[in-house]
C-alpha cells in the first residue's frame, strides 16, 4: 500500500465525516415516523431522541475514526502516533511547523522510491512463482489434448470444434467463459453467473482477440494466455500484474 493511498483515504474519511455532520439535522427533520399512530392522536407520533448533540458528535466521531483506522490497518509503513498528532493539529487549526516543505518532499521521495523497490521485488517473486506453476497449470488445463502454440506465444487446445464461419476482429460475439489464475483461482466466470457475455472482439485483451477468431460457433477452447497478451504489468482487479491466465471459452454465436 503506498503513501498516496493513506493521504487520499484520510482526506476522504474526514470529508465524509463533515458530510455526516452537515446532513444529519436535515435528515432528522425530513425523517418519516416508523409507525403511523394518527388514529390515536390525530397526527403522526414521532419518537423523540434523548441523545444530546454532544453525545451524537462523540458517537459519529468515534465511528468515523475507527472506520478510518480499519481502512489504514494494512499500511504498515504508517506511524499511527504521528498520524494522530497531525490530525489533532489540523483539527485545532494549527499549521505544520514540525516539518518544513523540503523535508516533506524529501520524505515523499524516499517513500516513493522504497515502495517502487518493494513492488519490483514483489513482481520478481511473482514471476518466479508463475514459472513454477506454469507447467502444472497447463497440464491441468489441457489434459491429454493436442496443444497448438501460435506465433504470439499463446497456447490452446480444442475441446469442441464448432461449425460455420470464424468471427473477424470487428465482429461482436456471444461467449461463455471461465478465467483462472495459474494457481487455479477462478477470477471471473460467465458460466457461474449463468449469463453469456457479448463484446466486440477488438475491444478485449489481445489474447482474446486472437484466440476467439480461431473459433467457430459452438466451439469450446482452452487458452493459455501469457501476460503480455492479457493485462500485462498493470493487472486488473483480482488479476495480479504480469499474470499468465487460463481461459475456457465457448463461442455461442457471432452477433450480426
Amino acid at each position: 500500500m503506498n503513501s498516496k493511498f493513506f493521504f487520499t483515504t484520510a482526506a476522504f474519511s474526514l470529508m465524509a465525516m463533515s458530510s455526516v455532520f452537515a446532513q444529519e439535522p436535515a435528515k432528522a427533520a425530513a425523517a418519516k415516523p416508523a409507525h403511523d399512530h394518527a388514529s390515536h392522536a390525530g397526527k403522526p407520533h414521532v419518537e423523540k431522541s434523548t441523545m444530546t448533540f454532544e453525545k451524537a458528535s462523540k458517537v459519529i466521531s468515534y465511528n468515523e475514526g475507527i472506520n478510518l483506522g480499519q481502512r489504514l490497518s494494512e499500511a504498515k509503513e504508517m506511524d499511527s502516533a504521528e498520524f494522530l498528532k497531525g490530525i489533532q493539529a489540523g483539527v485545532e487549526g494549527k499549521k505544520n511547523t514540525l516539518y518544513a516543505e523540503p523535508v516533506i518532499m524529501e520524505a515523499m521521495n524516499v517513500m516513493r522510491t522504497e515502495m517502487q523497490k518493494r513492488q519490483a521485488a514483489d513482481a520478481a517473486k511473482f514471476a518466479e512463482e508463475q514459472k513454477g506453476l506454469s507447467s502444472t497449470a497447463k497440464k491441468d488445463a489441457f489434459g491429454d489434448k493436442a496443444v497448438v502454440k501460435t506465433a504470439s506465444g499463446m497456447e490452446y487446445v480444442v475441446l469442441a470444434a464448432g461449425a460455420g464461419e470464424n468471427p473477424k476482429a470487428t465482429d461482436t460475439v456471444s461467449v461463455h467463459y471461465t478465467g483462472k489464475l495459474l494457481n487455479g483461482t477462478v477470477f471471473d466466470s460467465s458460466v457461474q453467473r449463468g449469463t453469456p457475455v457479448e463484446f466486440p472482439l477488438n475491444g478485449v485483451i489481445p489474447g482474446w482477440t486472437e484466440g476467439v477468431q480461431l473459433m467457430k460457433p459452438g466451439a469450446k477452447y482452452v487458452f493459455y494466455i501469457p501476460s503480455n497478451l492479457a493485462y500485462g504489468p498493470n493487472g486488473q482487479g483480482p488479476i495480479p500484474a504480469n499474470a499468465d491466465l487460463i481461459f475456457e471459452v465457448e463461442l455461442l454465436k457471432i452477433v450480426k
